[in-house]
């Protein structure tokens, strides 16, 4: 018998299986945007978008600049507080605001 024909345990199966297809990421994906969305609260999060993480480092892209001053003014630490406290997990180090003008749009 070779490699590819050994039996596997079930769990690492659907561990291959997982990451093959993408699930994870996109699994992953939906809960940092309600995770993003309940810490940012209703008004935010209606005028603001997850982008991504990577290294620690949460993207967020924002509908205009006087919003992105306010929060990376005033809002940032307890943002970043609040998603530590709820997905310690993913050992967030920041978070980063960037303009992103379709938010602004409506899309």
């Amino acid at each position: 018998m070779n490699a590819e024909s050994d039996p596997k345990h079930l769990s690492r199966a659907l561990s291959e299986l997982i990451a093959l297809r993408g699930w994870a990421g996109v699994r992953g994906q939906a809960q940092l945007n309600a995770d993003w969305n309940e810490v940012a609260g209703e008004t935010f999060a209606a005028q603001t978008k997850v982008l991504g993480m990577k290294r620690g480092v949460l993207n967020i892209g924002v509908s205009n600049s006087a919003l992105l001053s306010e929060l990376a003014s005033f809002h940032k630490m307890t943002l970043v507080e609040n998603l530590r406290e709820r997905r310690p997990d993913l050992k967030l180090r920041d978070v980063k605001f960037r303009l992103n003008g379709q938010l602004g749009s409506g899309g």
